[in-house]
């Protein structure tokens, strides 16, 4: 019974051995820092740029609101008591205004930035893996997954061309 068993452990460990070189196979891996990917994509630049001018507007219209507010204090300090308090309330209305205007553009830009992120991802994510399978690797990971990536599996700049055709 012994010996039995014997014969079968060591059939085991052989089938396993032997096993393993059948299963093993060699991965073609690669990294891409996406951030560097991400800042110098040109999609990324013209679209940080228009998002500065509509910041810049907005900004614009903020300001002839807060100007407004501005000339009714200063319209308020010549008055009577009795104008003055009719005055408050069409600075705390034109204060209230300005306020809803403020947080209304604040969502309105980053709802705009966040959809251009989003896009702007989509096309790096479609671009690597295009590249990917064009060129046989069967992993890429984000640098920034990585302690150390030896610099001749770094797919940044090879990325970055296709990108920017």
């Amino acid at each position: 019974m012994k010996r039995i068993i014997s014969i079968a452990l060591i059939a085991f460990v052989a089938l396993a051995v032997a096993g393993t070189s059948v299963w093993a196979k060699e991965y073609k891996i690669g990294f891409v820092d996406l951030a560097n990917v991400f800042d110098q994509y040109k999609k990324t630049k013209d679209s940080e740029a228009a998002l500065a001018e509509k910041g810049k507007a907005k900004e614009a219209q903020r300001k002839t609101m807060v100007d407004e507010v501005r000339k009714l204090k200063d319209e308020q300090s010549l008055l009577s008591d009795k104008a003055k308090a009719e005055k408050q309330t069409a600075i705390d209305e034109k204060i209230k205004v300005l306020q809803e205007f403020d947080r209304k553009a604040q969502d309105e830009l980053l709802k705009e930035r966040n959809d251009m992120l989003g896009l702007i991802l989509k096309d790096i994510e479609k671009v690597v893996t295009d590249y990917a399978k064009e060129t046989g690797y069967d992993i890429v990971l984000n640098s920034r997954m990585l302690l150390y990536g030896d610099p001749q599996y770094d797919l940044t700049e090879e990325v970055m061309k296709r990108l920017n055709k």
